[in-house]
């Protein structure tokens, strides 16, 4: 006879047993005074504690109901009641039915707990082909992540911003967005985005495409990588340069850092001090190492499993803006979503709650 625990690889029971361990531990650390004395170590042991809280809390509820089926097999092999052992026979099935279905809701909060242990992300939105009209949409797209996330209660820093040559649009912006499941939903933003509607210089009322790259970064923590900086990294330090190369200081602010071993650059010059600007450098340095790490790492298993952290490749167009019909199409889905709700109010709650649902589909197909 089939069990609800034998829904329960051991090699899963294994990881759920390590996850148990972790949870209580992270939950020791946070009544430890000198941790609560340090607000960051509390913020990211609480995003991390809430994050193991459903799959642990699921796996003890399941745990129970697998005692308590034990206990009601042995009322019936007993036999020394024939009235317990009836009522027995009659709760049995229930009481399987509920482990059963727990243990599913354990795997679901499973596949997704890694992504809701990253409580730091870095956006990055830069202007395809088609002039001062993408840069245009690449301020909308801003304008409607930072709306979201002020619906969620993240932090939205500003790192680095290139505005663009008039209309209000800009040429690219990096931000760091910090909170509870902000890589859990914000790593759908990744890909091209492609906007179609008529702009305002358009004479004859014809439909321009316009297209934005949308970058998600995991933001690591320094210990996660390491960065020999006197060693790997050249720094160069330059005036800030704005749309079409002018200088905009005249002092030496600007701070150009390759890493040498990867190629990687990156460019600060968003604020007028150097420290801030190299600080802001370092962190969008090791969140584009840590990136890279995460895709050598996700390239190395199963094509199926592109649903984990690490993928979310640039050149996929992921989501079409269609104002002539007043409707986003995002092209990972089937339904359509109103214009006004997603792009102009930042309300991305339906939309991030259907691919969060898809994703986890697909992982729990492939556990």
């Amino acid at each position: 006879m089939t069990t609800a625990a034998d829904s329960l690889p051991p090699a899963l029971k294994a990881k759920l047993d390590e996850l148990a361990t972790q949870y209580r531990e992270v939950g020791v650390q946070l009544e430890d005074p000198e941790v609560l004395a340090d607000h960051e170590q509390v913020r990211d042991l609480s995003i991390r504690r809430s994050a193991l809280a459903p799959v642990v809390e699921g796996y003890e509820r399941f745990n129970g109901l697998l005692e308590e089926a034990a206990e009601l097999r042995q009322a019936i092999e007993s036999g020394e009641d024939p009235e317990l052992v009836e009522m027995a026979k009659a709760e049995l099935p229930g009481i399987e039915e509920q482990a059963t279905s727990e243990i599913e809701t354990v795997k679901a909060a499973l596949v997704s707990s890694d992504d809701n242990l990253v409580g730091s992300v870095i956006l990055e939105i830069r202007a395809g082909p088609g002039g001062d009209e993408a840069q245009l949409c690449d301020a909308d797209l801003l304008g409607m992540d930072e709306k979201f996330a002020s619906k969620k209660g993240w932090d939205f820093e500003t790192l680095d911003f290139t505005g663009g040559e008039g209309h209000g649009g800009l040429r690219s912006v990096s931000v760091s967005a910090k909170g509870e499941g902000v890589w859990a939903e914000l790593s759908f933003e990744a890909g091209v985005h492609s906007v179609k509607r008529v702009p305002a210089t358009e004479a004859q009322g014809r439909i321009h495409t316009s297209t934005a790259t949308v970058a998600v970064l995991p933001e690591p923590k320094a210990v996660e990588v390491k960065i020999d900086w006197g060693n790997d990294v050249t720094e160069h330090i330059t005036t800030a340069q704005g749309p079409g190369g002018q200088n905009v200081n005249k002092v030496a602010t600007a701070v150009h850092l390759v890493h040498n071993p990867t190629g990687i650059e990156v460019r600060m010059q968003e604020s007028k001090s150097q420290h801030q600007n190299r600080e802001k450098a370092r962190r969008l340095l090791m969140a584009r190492l840590y990136e890279l790490q995460l895709r050598e790492a996700e390239a190395e298993r199963s094509a199926a499993r592109k649903g984990q952290i690490g993928t979310g490749e640039r050149s996929e167009k992921v989501r079409v803006y269609r104002y002539q019909d007043g409707i986003v199409a995002d092209q990972r889905l089937e339904t359509k979503l109103q214009l006004r709700q997603i792009l102009f109010d930042g309300d991305l709650s339906t939309l991030m709650a259907a691919l969060i649902e898809q994703r986890t589909a697909q992982r729990l197909a492939d556990l």
